[in-house]
């Protein structure tokens, strides 16, 4: 893979690593569509990016960590975020809508403390905020690609155990699942998926990539399935357009990725609108 990876120009790392997000982000925007709680991408964006100043602030100011790759620091504050949501979930039983905010509120507060305190220029910043093709490195890039295998693994590992616990909690729990155990799992599984977009995408956009494809798709389809698969088919023509005119324009990667994954909700929920008037008027004149 490392020979494959040297070979990769700055702007094919950046394509791979879109197209991969693309895939990614649509499976588990689905889940998180089912059981209501798309918010929580939000809340672990803010906390990956305490993750991301905390390891730049430790690789300006200490020798051990000077060749930390900040993604993996965002990881590992992602995965605790994603833990920690959980466990305040459990303990507000009849309020679990807190955990969010609580722990975004945290992302928040503690990322303004370390960005102040670390000597980073704007330039890095704006490129974890907002996303920037030219900005993935051949090793951003190998952190996506094992990040992405990873997750895929979980998904056809506990596909099943994943559904049950969307649809039908009690269900689950009466066949054996241990629902807080997968519970654990996804929201980790939701961290890995904020961790490796960032780059591309940036940390305060990376929701709307897990959202909008499947907020779009569900116009067009008709079973948790297909709301997977047309979700992965915007988010790939949402992922490839933006990176072109990203590209093409010289503007942040992460805002055109959006703005284009907008422009394909509008233009379904336009279309659908056209196509169902145009059916109740068949309907009235037949």
């Amino acid at each position: 893979m490392q020979e494959l990876l040297l070979d990769l120009t700055f702007i094919e790392r950046g394509v791979l690593a879109g197209v991969l997000i693309a895939l990614i982000c649509p499976i588990v925007g689905a889940f998180l569509m089912v059981r209501r709680v798309s918010i929580i991408s939000e809340s672990l964006s803010h906390i990956t990016l305490t993750g991301i100043s905390a390891g730049v602030l430790l690789g300006s100011t200490t020798m051990i960590f000077s060749d930390l790759n900040p993604m993996y620091a965002g990881l590992i504050f992602a995965v605790a975020g994603s833990l920690l949501i959980e466990k305040l979930r459990d303990l507000y039983k009849h309020f679990q809508e807190l955990a969010i905010p609580i722990i975004l509120s945290a992302g928040v507060g503690l990322s303004a403390i370390f960005m102040s305190l670390s000597q980073s220029g704007y330039n890095e910043w704006y490129a974890y905020l907002f996303g920037s093709i030219v900005s993935v490195s051949r090793e951003d890039l190998q952190f996506i690609i094992y990040t992405a295998l990873i997750v895929i693994g979980i998904v056809i590992l506990f596909y099943k155990e994943f559904i049950s616990i969307s649809f039908d909690q009690e269900y689950a729990t009466v066949s054996g699942i241990s629902v807080r155990f997968m519970n654990q799992v996804f929201a980790i599984l939701v961290a890995f998926i904020i961790a490796m977009s960032m780059k591309v995408v940036g940390i305060l956009l990376v929701g709307a990539m897990i959202v909008l494809p499947v907020a779009t798709s569900i116009h067009l389809s008709k079973s948790f399935k297909q709301v997977i698969g047309f979700g992965i088919l915007f988010a790939q023509i949402a992922m490839l357009s933006g990176v072109y005119f990203s590209y093409q324009f010289n503007i942040a990667t992460g805002g055109m990725i959006v703005v284009m994954g907008m422009l394909q909700l509008v233009i379904v929920m336009g279309v659908k609108k056209i196509i169902n008037e145009w059916q109740r008027r068949a309907k009235r004149e037949y």
